[in-house]
């Protein structure tokens, strides 16, 4: 058996829900849009929707919506929902998850690359990185528009390899709060799969979908690394 442990060379890091704080934004910003769009739906399909998204956290937002409504109207959508996001972040409701960014600084001080990833459109994950001035922090930010598909699929941590330039699977680190995060991260092959607990899931649920450690925050990321001589 090998017990080889390897460096992490990359740590590819989720947005909402594990380094920036979700507090339900997610679901406000689908409220809002599926209300602007789709008012004349009754309460039983609207209730499916929300349940929907609440359901699929971490994959990319323009494939759930696919699920709910035709390429046309869930593109609609789409657009309702990176506007309805724009209002709760000019609104001052995104902030970082307490302590994410000394993390940040930490890793790349310690000489790692820093992948930032989301299941967000481009725009609105530009429009998070601005507001926390973050774009900076990280050597590579991706949408599932860059990489091929969104979660559960390996694409945004495989992207991520090939874009910091990490010498193998095993050198990644995969942190999330979602079940899709974990899948993604155990998909890639990461060395490293890590759930947190600032989402909406639980520790049961993370390690079931195969996560190699549950961490109360990502500020644990640092010392967990250390423990492991990683």
């Amino acid at each position: 058996m090998n017990t080889t442990v390897h460096t992490i060379e990359t740590v590819v890091l989720d947005l909402a829900g594990t380094t920036v704080i979700d507090d339900g934004l997610v679901v406000e910003a689908f409220t809002r849009a599926w209300d602007r769009e789709q008012s004349h739906v009754d309460e039983s399909q609207r209730s499916h929707a929300v349940q929907l998204v609440h359901d699929t956290m971490g994959q990319s937002k323009i494939d759930v919506f696919r699920q709910l409504l035709p390429e046309h109207a869930a593109r609609s959508l789409n657009t309702a929902f990176e506007n309805a996001y724009d209002e709760l972040v000019a609104e001052g409701r995104c902030v970082p998850v307490p302590g994410a960014r000394e993390v940040l600084e930490a890793l790349k001080a310690e000489g790692r690359k820093v992948a930032l990833t989301t299941g967000f459109a481009r725009r609105t994950a530009d429009g998070i990185l601005t507001s926390l001035g973050w774009h900076e922090l990280a050597d590579v930010t991706l949408t599932p528009a860059e990489a091929g598909r969104g979660r559960p699929a390996p694409d945004l941590n495989l992207t991520a390899l090939i874009r910091t330039g990490a010498s193998s699977v095993v050198a990644l680190a995969v942190v999330g709060d979602t079940v899709s995060d974990v899948r993604s991260g155990v998909a890639a092959g990461a060395g490293l799969v890590v759930g947190v607990l600032t989402g909406a899931e639980t520790g049961d649920a993370l390690r079931a979908a195969g996560a190699h450690a549950v961490l109360g925050s990502v500020v644990e990321l640092p010392d967990l690394l250390k423990r492991q001589g990683r």
